[in-house]
């Protein structure tokens, strides 16, 4: 009777990276990952899978992101591809191109690069 939205964020964590850690590395995960440490690599769901990536408040990712779903509180430095959905609250910062299909983005979070819509394979870039 009601459809799944497609926007919504599963709360499941399956990986967890701490405040005080930092992870110097390509990180591939599978099912959730919540980053409120720093990740120095590259980050992206396993083949096949349909990942959420939260990045809270103090999280820092500094490498190329990509994931199905994406909630993005804080920083991500490089390229970040979401598949369906991304949401940037208020003090989320992207420095660097963003690709997606479905964005919500809040006052006060910033983009320095190039938004790119993905519309079936089609893509529409924004300057």
């Amino acid at each position: 009777m009601f459809a799944k939205k497609p926007n919504k964020i599963d709360g499941r964590i399956d990986t967890f990276v701490g405040p005080d850690t930092t992870v110097t590395g390509d990180v591939v995960f599978n099912g959730g990952l919540r980053v409120d440490g720093i990740i120095q690599g590259d980050v992206r769901e396993q083949d096949g899978q349909n990942g959420t990536i939260i990045v809270g408040e103090n999280g820092q990712i500094e490498g190329s992101v990509s994931a199905n779903k994406i909630v993005l509180m804080g920083s991500v430095i490089g390229p970040v591809n979401a598949g369906e959905f991304i949401e940037l609250q208020t003090r989320a910062r992207i420095t660097g191109d963003l690709s997606y299909k479905a964005l919500e983005m809040h006052m006060g979070a910033v983009i320095d690069g190039k938004l790119v819509h993905a519309n079936n394979g089609a893509t529409d870039e924004l300057v």
